[in-house]
Formats: C-alpha cells, sequence, structure tokens
C-alpha cells in the first residue's frame, strides 16, 4: 500500500534525532529570511542568522522549563558580550585585554557541565560574529546597540522554537537516547560473540581490543541517556512514561554488565572444546541477542512493538541440550570448564529473560534504588570548589582555557598587524578549531580547511549557476540546515556549508565572491595560530598522562571490586554506590580507549608508548570483564562472604594490590614485578574442593581470574614507568 508505505517512510523520517534538530533550524532560518526578504531589510540577515546559530550551539538537552531558564541565562550572556565588544572595539589594547579574560573565563565554566560550558562556548562565539559585524560596518560607534540586538534577536527566536518544541515533544530525546543506547549494546555483543569461535591460534587480543573500544561508545551512550533522563526526572518521582524509559535504562545497564562478563579464558575453552558444537551455540545466543538489542532500537526509536523469543528460545535449548551432551561424556579434564560454561549459559539465560520482557517494561522489576547522580552544580559553594579545583596548571581545562586566551589575543595581533580583508574570521577559526588535546585538535584544523575550500568553491560555481538572489536566498536556508544536521558528526561537511550559508547571504546584500579569497586566507591563518598554540603552550600530550589515566582505572577496578564483594556479603541491590562504582569503572575503561586514540594522532616522539597503552587496555578490560562476571551473578548473600572467609580475605588483598600499582604508576614510584604472596593466593583460590558450593565456587574461580591478571599488569606498569624515566632524563 502506497499510503503505508508513505506514513512508515514518515515515521522514521521523523524518529531520527538529526531530523527534529534540522527542522527547528528550517523553520528559523526560513522565518528570518521572509521576514528580512518581505520588509526589503537583507542587510539585518546576517546577524540574524549568527544568532540563530550561536543559540543553537548553546543548546543542550533539558525539560522545557530547563530549556527556557537556560535561554534566559543565554540571551543575558548574550547582550552582555556583545554590547561588550561594541563598546570596548575602539580601544585595542583594552580589547584585547578584555578577550584573553573572556575566553579564559568562558572557558573555565566548563568545569560546572556541559550546559555552562556550551553557553560559555556560544558566549564566546557571539562576541566573535560581533567583531565580524562591526568590522563590517568600518568600526563605526553610531547606533552601537543596532548589531547586538539583532544577534540576540536571532538568539531569542530560535531558543523560543526550542523551548515550544521541548514542551510539545519532550520525551522524543529520551526515546532516541535510549535507542542509540541499545544500538550500541547489540553492536557490542556481536563482537563479544566473535569471542567464542573455536579456532586454533585466534586472535583473542585482537579482538578484546575492538571490544574495548566498543565499550567506550557504549558508555558515552549511557552516560548520555543518563543525563537526559535525569533532566526528566530532577528530584521529582517520574512519570508512568519516565518511569518506563527509566527501567529500560536500568535494564541496558544490567545488559551491560552481563555483556561485559567473562567466565573463563577464551583460547583454552576453544582448546577443550574444539571438536563440539557448544562454543557455536554461545556464539549464536549472543549474536541473536546483539540483534534482538538492535531490534529494540528501532522499535523504541519508531515506538513500536517489540517482539523476542522464538529463535532466541531455541538457541539458548540448544545451548543447554549442548552442555548437557558435554556432562554426560564426564571427562574429568572438562569439569572446571564446563562449570564455567554453565554459569556463562545461565547468565546468558537471564539476559534472554530481560530482553523477552522488554517490550513490557512496567514488568521488570522495581529498583530498590532508582535515583540517578546528578552532577551538577546545586550552590555557589558546589561552583566555588569546582573552578578553585580546576584554578590550576596541572588541570587540562585549565590548560586549554590558558591556551585559547593567548591564541585568542594572538589572533588579533595578526590582524592588526597585517589588516587583511575580513580579519575577524581569523579569530573564529581559531575558536572552533583549537581543541583540548593536540590529537582532536589536529583533526579539527584538517576538516576546517577542507570544508572551506569545498564551500568556497562549491559557492563560487553556483554564483555563476544561479545568479537569482530569491534561489540564493533558497541556498542559504538549506545550506544553514546542512549544517545544522550535520555539525556534531560530519564537521567537513557542516564547515562547507556554513560557508556557503554565509557566502549567500553576504551576496545578498553586496559581493559575495569579494569574500572567498579572504575568507580561505583567514582560515588557514586562524588554523595555523590554533595548531601552534596546541602545541607549544603548555601542550598536553595525552603519552606523558597515560600513567594517571591507567592509574585511574585500576584504583576504579578496584572499588568496583570492594562494592561487588559488599553485595555479596549482604545480597544483591543495584543501590546508587554499587552503580555509581560500576559506571566509574566503564568510565576509566572508556577514557583509557580515548586517551590512546588521542595519542596516535600526536607525532611519533610523544607516542612511544601506545604500544604499551593498548595492552594495557586489553589487560585492563579483560580484568573488568572478570569484575563484571562477579557482579553478573549477585544474589543472596553467601555465607562464606563474612570475614574472616577466604573469599573476602582474597578480594579485599586483590583490592589493595590494584590500588598499590595505580599509586605506584600516579606517583611514578617503582613498581613490584613479582609478587610470591600473589602467586600463592591465585593457586589458592585454583583449589577448588568438589563439595563447593556452585556460587561459592564461581565467585572464587572469577577471583582467580582476576589474581592471575595482576602479574602482567605488574609487568607492565613497571616497563611504563622505565619508558617515562628514559624519556624524562
Amino acid at each position: 500500500m502506497p499510503s503505508s508505505s508513505l506514513s512508515h517512510s514518515l515515521r522514521r523520517l521523523w524518529a531520527l534525532d538529526k531530523f527534529s534538530y534540522s527542522l527547528r533550524a528550517f523553520i528559523a532560518l526560513t522565518g528570518i529570511m521572509a521576514l528580512c526578504w518581505a520588509q526589503d531589510s537583507m542587510h539585518q540577515l546576517i546577524p540574524l542568522f549568527l544568532g540563530i546559530i550561536a543559540s543553537a550551539l548553546a543548546e543542550t538537552d533539558d525539560s522545557w522549563q530547563g530549556r527556557l531558564t537556560a535561554l534566559l541565562v543565554t540571551l543575558g550572556c548574550f547582550s552582555v558580550a556583545s554590547i561588550a565588544v561594541e563598546l570596548l572595539f575602539p580601544y585595542p589594547w583594552l580589547f584585547v585585554c578584555a578577550l584573553a579574560l573572556a575566553s579564559f573565563s568562558l572557558t573555565m565554566l566548563g568545569a560546572l557541565g556541559e550546559r555552562y560550558g556550551s553557553i560559555a562556548q556560544a558566549t564566546l562565539i557571539l562576541s566573535v560574529y560581533t567583531m565580524i559585524g562591526v568590522d563590517q560596518r568600518g568600526g563605526a560607534t553610531a547606533n552601537f546597540w543596532h548589531e547586538p540586538l539583532l544577534l540576540v534577536a536571532g538568539a531569542a527566536w530560535y531558543g523560543l522554537l526550542s523551548v515550544i518544541w521541548q514542551a510539545l515533544f519532550s520525551h522524543q530525546p529520551v526515546q532516541q537516547s535510549l535507542a542509540r543506547l541499545f544500538r550500541e549494546l547489540g553492536h557490542y555483543l556481536k563482537l563479544k560473540s566473535a569471542l567464542f569461535e573455536p579456532v586454533h591460534g585466534l586472535d583473542v587480543e585482537q579482538r578484546r581490543l575492538q571490544l574495548a573500544q566498543q565499550n567506550g561508545h557504549l558508555v558515552a551512550a549511557l552516560n548520555s541517556t543518563k543525563e537526559i533522563i535525569l533532566h526528566r526526572v530532577g528530584n521529582d518521582r517520574p512519570g508512568p512514561k519516565v518511569s518506563r524509559y527509566l527501567k529500560l535504562y536500568f535494564m541496558a545497564q544490567d545488559i551491560h554488565e552481563r555483556a561485559s562478563s567473562s567466565h573463563y579464558p577464551y583460547n583454552e575453552l576453544a582448546e577443550a572444546f574444539f571438536h563440539s558444537d557448544v562454543l557455536f551455540r554461545c556464539q549464536r545466543l549472543l549474536r541473536q541477542q546483539g540483534e534482538a538489542c538492535q531490534a529494540l532500537a528501532q522499535a523504541i526509536q519508531l515506538r513500536q512493538t517489540f517482539e523476542y523469543g522464538g529463535l532466541s528460545a531455541q538457541a539458548l535449548s540448544d545451548l543447554q541440550a549442548s552442555l548437557e551432551h558435554l556432562r554426560i561424556q564426564s571427562n574429568p579434564a572438562w569439569r572446571s570448564l564446563l562449570r564455567s560454561l554453565r554459569a556463562l549459559a545461565s547468565n546468558l539465560g537471564t539476559l534472554n529473560d530481560l530482553l523477552c520482557n522488554a517490550n513490557n517494561p512496567d514488568a521488570l522489576a522495581e529498583e530498590q534504588d532508582s535515583s540517578l547522580l546528578d552532577r551538577s552544580p546545586h550552590s555557589l559553594k558546589d561552583i566555588w570548589t569546582r573552578l578553585r579545583l580546576q584554578l590550576t596548571p596541572t588541570s587540562l581545562l585549565f590548560r586549554h582555557a590558558l591556551r585559547l586566551a593567548i591564541a585568542l589575543s594572538a589572533g588579533y595581533g595578526v590582524l592588526h598587524l597585517i589588516h587583511p580583508s575580513e580579519g575577524y574570521w581569523i579569530i573564529l577559526t581559531t575558536l572552533f578549531v583549537c581543541q583540548p588535546n593536540y590529537g582532536a585538535t589536529r583533526r579539527k584544523l584538517v576538516q576546517r580547511i577542507s570544508g572551506t575550500v569545498i564551500g568556497l568553491v562549491l559557492g563560487w560555481a553556483l554564483f555563476d549557476l544561479f545568479p537569482s538572489a530569491l534561489i540564493q536566498a533558497m541556498f542559504a536556508v538549506v545550506a544553514g540546515v546542512v549544517f545544522f544536521a550535520n555539525r556534531a558528526t560530519r564537521y567537513t561537511l557542516s564547515t562547507a556549508a556554513i560557508t556557503l550559508m554565509i557566502m549567500f547571504c553576504f551576496n545578498q546584500i553586496g559581493d559575495g565572491y569579494g569574500l572567498i579569497v579572504p575568507r580561505l586566507v583567514d582560515t588557514l591563518l586562524g588554523s595555523l595560530i590554533a595548531g601552534l598554540a596546541v602545541f607549544l603552550i603548555l601542550p598536553d600530550w595525552q603519552g606523558r598522562r597515560l600513567n594517571q589515566v591507567v592509574a585511574n582505572t585500576l584504583s576504579c577496578n578496584s572499588h568496583y571490586l570492594q562494592q561487588i564483594m559488599q553485595q555479596y556479603a549482604r545480597g544483591k541491590r543495584d543501590d546508587l554506590a554499587y552503580r555509581l562504582a560500576r559506571r566509574n569503572a566503564h568510565n576509566a575503561d572508556a577514557a583509557l580507549s580515548s586517551t590512546l586514540a588521542n595519542m596516535l594522532m600526536e607525532p611519533g616522539h610523544f607516542r612511544k608508548e601506545a604500544d604499551i597503552g593498548f595492552r594495557f587496555l586489553v589487560l585492563s578490560h579483560t580484568l573488568l570483564s572478570y569484575l563484571s562476571a562477579l557482579g553478573a551473578h549477585r544474589g543472596e548473600a553467601l555465607p562464606s562472604a563474612a570475614p574472616p572467609s577466604l573469599l573476602s580475605d582474597a578480594a579485599t588483598r586483590l583490592a589493595g594490590s590494584l590500588d598499590e600499582v595505580a599509586q605506584s604508576l600516579a606517583s611514578k614510584t617503582p613498581v613490584t614485578i613479582h609478587s610470591d604472596a600473589e602467586e600463592n593466593l591465585a593457586k589458592e583460590l585454583e583449589q577448588l574442593p568438589e563439595e563447593m558450593d556452585d556460587r561459592e565456587r564461581l565467585v572464587q574461580s572469577e577471583l582467580a581470574l582476576i589474581c592471575r591478571q595482576l602479574g602482567p599488569l605488574r609487568t607492565l606498569a613497571a616497563h611504563l614507568l622505565r619508558d617515562r624515566a628514559a624519556i624524562s632524563s
């Protein structure tokens, strides 16, 4: 049916997160364009468009009440910044001092959270837009309020649309975020299934590395979803819809913990069961569960019914039958391995049950503690404490703020030195390109220059092909929408689009051709200044802080282990303390992956330790997978989990060892490579009496696996510190 197909296509389009954002941008830009065209006031178009862009850059997800409050704060900041530029513009020395102070102070506001950081960044951008406007009119101070009024009016127009949109479609961002989360979860499960391939010589380390890198994307999706739900919940009791989304979020956390679990070294399983189909059964079930998560993502996004059962139930039954067949053979060499496989099958069965209930989240058990940690400051004391902690040269944010202040001041000096046409685009380019680390700046620099060149060439061609002012006005709107749709994911394309939009807007009131050469020159100069700044001014080479990042990873894993063992002592309870420890461990793992990715983009001299870093990442993620297995099998309290039992004592010693290595890395003190105590502990944990309870056996086995990770971790830590010492000397 054509109408049914059209309806389905429209629903899919509406479900895309980019579509609603692009639609808002289209309404805002078209409304302004139509107003200026109707009133024959095209000279007002550029500041109004730039105001819309700045307002959109300041936008973060929130409820409509929160968005309204943020909009009022944003407009206040925009007004003060724009008027300050107008008043200080005729006084270069005073202006550059104010520019440096404002850029440093506004960048430091990022310490308060994403919302404040976005508003501060957008305020800086709007300040540069004001400079461009003042420069366009030759620096005249008459009617100094006119340019700020237009910029703030454009910002207010988009902000009003945003508030109305949030009021009408407040749950849409939650659906889109949950859909993104389950897509990442599905991809993670598929990658995990590749570990169960019973092939001789399988490169498990490489597959674990891919899994660790995907875990970084998954953790980012979990954090984003939590923040979006938190904005809808606040301190109040969630409504029915938000409650359903909250349950789906907690379900995703549970699936993540179970999906990231490991019950035994995969190479040994593949060697022992090479001639059996049991690992293929595990792989098939995991892959189906990954596909189910992706199907659930689509169902959430399109608000459709999710159906799960049939094939997965059969796959689980086949796995259990395969395990029973192996048990009947009574091979003594398989005894401990089969117990691990049964624990794995139990874990996959629970994961299956969770997915079966996903279509009806209300059927899922209520969380004993459904509170979410709100990291935003709640008082002036909180604000001052956060800012004070960042006011040190060791802070990455402080370094970036200082670097940006110097870079913008240098850009201002360059434009006064050589007096280029449209010179304030230099400062704007520097502001966009200069990022907190070298790798991100290098990537942004290449994308900015490439996008600008593409936009200028396209603009030059389209000016000749479509000389009509009306058609060019339509192109300006379309280019603006393309910019909004791609600014977060395809920076080259978005830069080309914004360049086109500016060229078409300038051509409405003057000569767009005259902008081509100045825009290119200014982009090159601004990019050069940003590149030199991040290379020379307090550079944040990732390799220099690798020891700190690894130390934080081990410390978070230690705390996670302690929280898990408390659960075994008193029974399963997904309280905030446990969930926070689990999330911090995964965040630290993701931070290590991100640090190494940035390290690969740095000059060769600064990425010498990348190989050690990636080996650390594999070991860290393996350690985290054993911890996740312990967390996944929590239930009723174990009788022997109370001190002075072997399990609790062993866990305490393991946590202490992790903290010891972390402390040595953080303080750059020598690490003991071999520990007889840890070797003896591992042997003791691997002694598993036949009469031992299965749950106790599982805990002891996982603790033994964790203990066996300590030796390689100590060796790598010693290598890292030795290499650091050699570089320093």
